[in-house]
């Protein structure tokens, strides 16, 4: 399976080198807080991409968490990482989004195509892999993101949240508002959807250049 790296994956946490973001825009220091805009914007718009928002909704989203945020600042009390909370606050932007238009359309081959810049943001370039590595890598990504859209949305969160993000059970449950016995369930569950949808399309692909039409 594909780096949750090579996807855009867990934030970089350079921001939080010294505070909290939301505890320092607190007390008066707003560097950490743009430092985290700055460096994390990439980071949620794919993850909202991802979770199936348009390039524009993505885009109006990742603004309003961070609006969001800002506006917490003042009665924001640090329990636990703030990235959790960071990602609990845009996973509530999604539902709301979802409760109000519905989930977009699963994506064609042709659309994940002409979307993967936004998707697929840290890939290497010629100067950090061997072409027909990078390549590869694309392709394994590519294939990955085509099978996360048939999960359900529950499912497609806790892979988001777990594998891509790298965040902990118990971090997950908090940011979903369910049992840590849940989020292993629906990880469970998610992985093992990806896996037989991933085989299917392989073997799909193998047999491919054997089928013939009839004589």
């Amino acid at each position: 399976m594909v780096a949750a790296g090579a996807l855009g994956g867990a934030l970089t946490e350079d921001w939080k080198a010294e505070s909290d973001p939301l505890v320092a825009l607190g007390n008066g220091d707003p560097k950490p807080f743009e430092a985290f805009v700055t460096q994390e914007t990439p980071t949620f718009l794919a993850f909202f991409r991802r979770l199936g928002a348009q390039a524009s909704e993505a885009e109006d989203l990742t603004q309003d968490l961070a609006f969001k945020l800002y506006r917490r600042a003042e009665t924001y009390r640090a329990e636990g990482r703030f990235r959790a909370f960071a990602f609990r606050v845009a996973r509530n932007l999604w539902i709301d989004r979802v409760r109000k238009v519905g989930r977009e359309p699963r994506r064609t081959q042709g659309s994940l195509r002409d979307d993967m810049p936004s998707l697929l943001y840290s890939l290497p370039d010629e100067h950090q892999a061997e072409p027909g590595a990078a390549l590869e890598q694309r392709e394994e990504a590519e294939r990955l993101l085509l099978a996360l859209a048939h999960l359900s949305e529950d499912h497609r969160l806790v892979f988001e949240l777990g594998v891509m993000q790298e965040l902990p059970y118990k971090e997950i449950s908090e940011i979903l508002e369910v049992p840590v016995g849940t989020v292993k369930s629906r990880m469970f569950h998610a992985v093992r959807n990806l896996r037989s949808t991933l085989k299917g399309e392989s073997g799909q692909a193998d047999r491919a250049p054997h089928e013939e039409g009839p004589q």
